[in-house]
């Protein structure tokens, strides 16, 4: 016959060489295995992205959360560690305030007693006690960074000094009625002076605490943010994995199948 009178046709070749269907079935079973590890990965770390190749564009975007998460835990801990500065000072300023009402017990007795028989001894000491008290109390701004959408909490304490000087009480003396006199008029001024630096004190608190709390809130919110990235969905993981060992089971099956094709030569060299 003429060449080419009839169509083309598929033709399958039994070959000893090349085994088609053994590489398919390894290339299959590679990719499986390969899905199978990757699965395990994630149930054993808890984690949808264990590496840039897992979702690049997630992993940009859960560590920019992770990022926040970290700034505002310092920050709350910024927070703690101020607050209890406040509270040092907070606690310092009521035991002056009690003092400051012992200074005018003292000074009004003394007004209505003939000049030296006054406490004007117990009254220096007083003074004195309540210098010592102020000690524990700051006397300059603090700036204290919590982060979220108002970083920056400000107290400043700078012009609240509650020193003897700070509350006018410097120098004073009842050993005298004209003293003792001069006295309640300067301890009645004191305790307004005094009830300012505590107003202050408390405001700083308060001010700490709500933003100790949006922060522990935007804490919360961005973890869930970043986890919903992240962390990996265990029961659509042991489902994949189920997936895969069967896949690769059924691989390695078709592996060896395939690789006993090319004994069938043997049958066509005997005799």
């Amino acid at each position: 016959m003429t060449p080419g009178m009839y169509p083309e046709q598929d033709v399958t070749m039994l070959s000893v060489q090349t085994n088609y269907a053994s590489l398919v079935a390894q290339q299959n079973y590679n990719t499986n295995s390969d899905f199978q590890t990757k699965t395990i990965t994630a149930i054993t770390s808890g984690y949808r992205i264990n590496q840039s190749g897992d979702d690049a564009a997630g992993l940009v975007e859960a560590n920019g959360y992770r990022d926040q998460v970290a700034q505002l835990t310092q920050g709350v801990q910024n927070a703690n560690n101020a607050l209890s500065t406040l509270q040092i000072a907070d606690g310092a300023m009521n035991n002056i305030s009690t003092m400051v009402d012992r200074l005018q017990t003292l000074a009004t007795q003394a007004a209505s007693l003939p000049d030296g028989q006054g406490n004007d001894a117990e009254f220096q000491s007083v003074l004195t006690e309540i210098d010592r008290e102020a000690s524990n109390v700051g006397s300059s701004a603090m700036s204290v960074y919590v982060g979220g959408a108002s970083p920056t909490v400000s107290i400043d304490m700078s012009k609240q000094a509650v020193t003897t000087t700070g509350l006018g009480l410097h120098g004073l003396a009842i050993a005298t009625g004209e003293g003792a006199l001069a006295a309640i008029t300067a301890i009645s001024a004191a305790v307004g002076k005094l009830g300012t630096a505590q107003g202050v004190v408390g405001a700083g608190e308060n001010d700490l605490g709500y933003a100790t709390s949006l922060a522990n809130s935007q804490i919360a919110n961005v973890s869930d943010a970043e986890g919903v990235i992240r962390d990996a969905d265990m029961a659509a993981e042991a489902a994949n994995l189920t997936k895969a060992q069967v896949l690769s089971q059924a691989s390695l099956a078709a592996m060896a199948q395939a690789n006993s094709a090319p004994q069938g030569v043997l049958t066509l060299l005997k005799g």
